[in-house]
This record gives C-alpha cells, structure tokens and sequence, in this order.
C-alpha cells in the first residue's frame, strides 16, 4: 500500500525549517572540507536518513558520522571508535551547534585543519525560539515520504542519475537526470556548464515560492519543453527560475498522490529525452 502523504501547514512550519536549514548548512560545511570533490558538488550534500538527514560516513583521517534526527530533533555524532555525540535540537543558533561539532571530532582526533571556517552570519547566530519538535517530526515525515516516489522514480531511469541528496544551501531535496550529451561550445572539464540535465526537487519553501512545493527544471532550455502538457495541478513557473512547479498542498488533492506525482515526473523525464537530446539552446527551464 502506498504512503500517504501528510499534511503540512506551511505557515506553522516555517521557523523551525528556518532552524533545520541553518543546522543542515553546518553539516555540509564539514562534507565540503572533509570529502573529495564530486561533479556537481554532490559530496557536499546530505543524504536522507530513516529519521531525518545525514552525511553518511566521511572518511577523514578518523571516520564519523552526522545526522540531524528529525524525528527526535536530535543532533548524533557517531565515530568508528564508538565515540558519540547527543545533542538536543531546540532552535539553538546554528554557530552553537558548530562549536559542539567541532569540540566533538576535535577531541577525537580529527585534523584541526579540517575544521569549517568560523561563520559569523545571521543564519548562524540567530536562534529559533518558537523551534517545535513537533513540526520538525512532521517535515521529516514528508522527506520520508517525498523520497520513497523518488526511488521508485529514480529505480526506472536508465541514464545516469544523482543521489538522492539535499542541498544544505537551499534546504531542497534533488535527483539530478544527467542523459550523457555535452552543450556545444562549453569547457568539457566544467561539468557544472557542459552537463545536459534534469533536476526533479522538492523544496520546504524559500522566498520566491513560500510554500513547500515540488520543482522539474531542466539545462539547457529546450524550446519545446515548455509546450508539455501537465497534469491538473502542475503549472510552468517563470519568476525567479524557470520550470515545473507543483505546490504540495496540490497534490495532496489527489486521491493517490504517488501516482499522481510518479505520472508527472515520468511525463515530463521523456519530453526531456525527446527534446534535450536534439535542442542545444541555452538557458535554464
């Protein structure tokens, strides 16, 4: 039987996501200085996790691990000598979570060198009092249930495809479509230009879209992408980027909201085959 997926009122949800995103960017930070560089930064990402997000195993000199516990709004700090870190989340500002990161693989022997620059930001020093456990558990509830249609979706693909991973940065989840063609007259070494691509993402809200939505875009901009019929629903967004866009309000409107958003990715996954294979326009759908 397939996952329903829950409710999720955004107006209620938003400082604690702010909270989550500040705590998510201190764990990327660690992977971009700790991993080797992967084409499309995809070592700078987090990985979803049975309760929330992790890092997976980082090899660095000591191996560790850290994951943001979603379901428990707990920070873990796991090492392969049985080390560990518990942390309570609580809408503390993101620079005390940093210290205690750094305070706990520090004194179990990583690199001092290694250690993510001091980030004095306002998303770093701001706290979160109104952080709710609660709304956190239900953020990872539809993570959880936005990345089961995303395996099944991605398990169909015979291209190469991402992980699965959410981008610290932006606090969107994304599975990156990357069909193998190169765009004309572009660096052969720099993936991030040369690679055709698609991206099927599920973002929390931001300040374009303040709302949780669903997002497909695609580079380079095909001419007849746009064209696709979609789905009741899905609708081609234009302002701030260029793509796909569902709200997740709207698919909950459906009465079986996997299928729904499985028919909507695969639709639009052969138009890219059609049309990204043969258009070499620039651009970003």
């Amino acid at each position: 039987m397939a996952k329903r997926f829950p409710t999720l009122d955004h107006s209620f949800i938003v400082v604690t996501r702010e909270a989550l995103h500040s705590y998510a960017r201190v764990l990327g930070d660690w992977l971009k200085r700790c991993r080797f560089k992967r084409k499309h930064w995809w070592h700078a990402s987090l990985r979803p996790s049975l309760n929330g997000l992790t890092t997976g195993v980082v090899h660095a000199g000591i191996d560790f691990e850290l994951e943001l516990n979603l379901r428990e709004s707990l920070l873990h700090g796991r090492t392969s000598t049985g080390r560990q870190l518990s942390e309570k989340l609580h809408g503390q500002p993101a620079c005390e979570l940093a210290d205690r990161i750094e305070h706990f693989l520090v004194a179990n022997g990583i690199d001092e060198q290694l250690v993510p620059e001091k980030n004095d930001s306002n998303e770093t020093t701001t706290a979160h009092p109104a952080y709710s456990a609660e709304h956190a558990h239900r953020i990872a509830r539809v993570l959880n249930s936005v990345v089961t249609v995303m395996e099944i979706f991605r398990a169909g693909i015979r291209e190469e495809t991402s992980p699965i991973q959410l981008w610290p940065h932006h606090f969107d989840l994304s599975l990156l479509w990357l069909p193998g063609d190169k765009i004309p007259d572009q660096d052969p070494a720099n993936e991030e230009n040369v690679d055709k691509q698609m991206n099927f993402g599920f973002a929390l809200g931001d300040a374009g879209i303040p709302e949780p939505y669903f997002y497909i875009t695609a580079y380079p901009l095909p001419e007849g992408l746009p064209n696709t019929r979609l789905p009741a629903g899905t609708t081609w967004h234009s302002e701030g980027f260029s793509g796909a866009v569902l709200l997740y309000k709207s698919l909950l409107e459906n009465s079986d909201a996997n299928a729904y958003l499985l028919e909507l990715w695969r639709g639009l996954l052969s138009a890219g085959r059609e049309h990204l294979l043969v258009n070499t326009t620039e651009g970003a759908l």
